[in-house]
């Protein structure tokens, strides 16, 4: 979507927190290999970029990928990631 479109960027702020709160019973059991696949999705070398100043486009992945929501929910199961592999 264009930075010009201020309805869609609003809804679509809105909109990406219910989202990631109706996942939430997901990302809590398994968040940190569910935003590790993501974030490689989003990130894939023949992807266009989540946000695009020349051309003025945000893409709604970057609403996604800047949450701190997203990245609260996905906490535990990375600390628990990282334990596993220490002991491992």
């Amino acid at each position: 979507m264009r930075y010009e479109e201020k309805a869609k960027l609003t809804t679509t702020r809105a909109l990406v927190p219910v989202a990631i709160l109706v996942t939430s019973p997901v990302l809590l059991i398994a968040g940190a290999p569910v935003r590790r696949r993501y974030l490689r999705y989003v990130y894939r070398d023949e992807a266009p970029p989540i946000l695009d100043k020349k051309q003025g486009r945000i893409s709604v992945h970057w609403f996604v990928v800047t949450s701190p929501l997203l990245e609260w929910l996905c906490r535990p199961t990375e600390s628990l990631t990282r334990l596993i592999s220490r002991r491992g």
